[in-house]
């Protein structure tokens, strides 16, 4: 409801009215009905601002009048009807959506809040449904035997049982041991002669016997032609010196380097004789046939030497794989107890690998054989 406050107007410049007594506020009456809105009336045009007068005196004020009783405010008029509401216009149309702005970076987390109070405990709910029963437990430890009670009275026999079917017979026994042989019986009548065997094989011959004495000499026969002269010369003397590889010869035989034949064959005397392993004394002075043979992995060479010189016809050697080199020559001495060696010569570029082993599995010899024929 609309309350109507009046507002008393303000005295003419000039003269103060004594103010009157506010009078009293009227009860506001019902509220009346809107009335229709009116047509909206052109706007008029406005007319020219006229020109500012000149400003006037003010007058002196007068004195102050007494204040007037304020009138009674009148009644509140009804409410006019309130008009009908007009069409609603057109939605206008929606404004095309902005681009999504960049997303701002997360804030720091904030601290975390206290716990809040616990609630109070709910009531007790129904009670569940039993559950399947579990597998049973381990058996408890057996309980100790009690004490044996006193025995009861025998009972009367009961009557025999039938005889039961006989069971399978158990395996054999281990045999005994063998007796003592009993004495011997009385021997047997001579049973008949069997046939003659077939002849054996004639036996060694016996010892030759003792010679019987000397006959008389005869007389002395005719002198017989002269034969024809032997050959001069034959084997003054041999040896042979050898070596087994594997084991020796382990190292190579650098150049100017020696071959050794640590073990010795068959020798007739002392006019071929080891010094050491690779140099042999050849005692007189005389014509030596020599023949070597060594299995060696390089290509390579092999030389005689004679106290101490290679004897440049003697070089054997091969340009390539793997195969004895084999050699024979004679060799004659000047001087008594000439040294004799089989050699890597000088100045060639290979160390020599004694083969071991080849061809198999046995180790594999080399020979150094000197005969002395003149």
């Amino acid at each position: 409801m609309k309350k109507i406050v009046r507002v008393p107007c303000p005295p003419p410049k000039g003269k103060q009215l004594l103010q009157g007594l506010a009078g009293a506020i009227a009860e506001a009456g019902p509220q009346g009905l809107a009335g229709a809105l009116g047509p909206q009336g052109l706007a008029g045009i406005a007319g020219a601002i006229g020109a500012l007068g000149p400003e006037g005196l003010a007058g002196a004020l007068g004195p102050q009048g007494l204040a007037g009783i304020a009138g009674a405010i009148g009644a509140l008029g009804p409410e006019g009807l309130a008009g009908a509401l007009g069409p609603q216009g057109l939605a206008g149309i929606a404004g095309a959506i902005g681009a999504l702005g960049p997303e701002g970076l997360a804030g720091a987390l904030g601290p975390q809040g206290l716990a809040g109070i616990a609630g109070a405990i709910g009531a007790l709910g129904p009670e569940g449904l039993a559950g399947a029963l579990g597998p049973q437990g381990l058996a408890g430890l057996a309980g100790a035997i009690g004490a044996a009670g006193l025995a009861g009275p025998a009972g009367p026999a009961g009557p025999a049982g039938a005889t039961g079917a006989a069971g399978p017979a158990g395996p054999a026994g281990p045999a005994g041991a063998t007796g003592v042989a009993g004495p011997a019986g009385p021997a047997g009548a001579t049973g008949a002669a069997g046939p003659a065997g077939a002849t054996g094989a004639a036996g060694p011959a016996g010892a030759t016997g003792a010679a019987g004495p000397a006959g008389a000499a005869g007389p002395a026969g005719a002198t017989g032609a002269t034969g024809p002269a032997g050959p001069a010369g034959g084997v003054l003397g041999f040896a042979d010196f050898f070596a087994l590889m594997p084991p020796d010869n382990a190292a190579t035989v650098a150049p100017d380097t020696d071959v050794s034949f640590p073990q010795d064959g068959p020798i007739s005397g002392t006019a071929i004789t080891r010094i050491n392993a690779s140099s042999f004394n050849l005692a007189t002075i005389g014509t030596y046939q020599v023949l070597f043979q060594v299995g060696v992995n390089e290509p390579g060479q092999l030389i005689l030497t004679l106290n101490g010189a290679d004897l440049a016809y003697t070089v054997v050697g091969r340009a390539t794989g793997t195969s004895q080199i084999v050699g024979m020559a004679l060799v004659q001495t000047t001087v008594i107890n000439s040294v004799l060696t089989v050699r890597n010569p000088a100045g060639n570029a290979a160390a020599l690998t004694i083969t071991p082993l080849a061809g198999g599995t046995r180790p594999v010899s080399a020979h150094l054989v000197v005969t002395q024929i003149a």
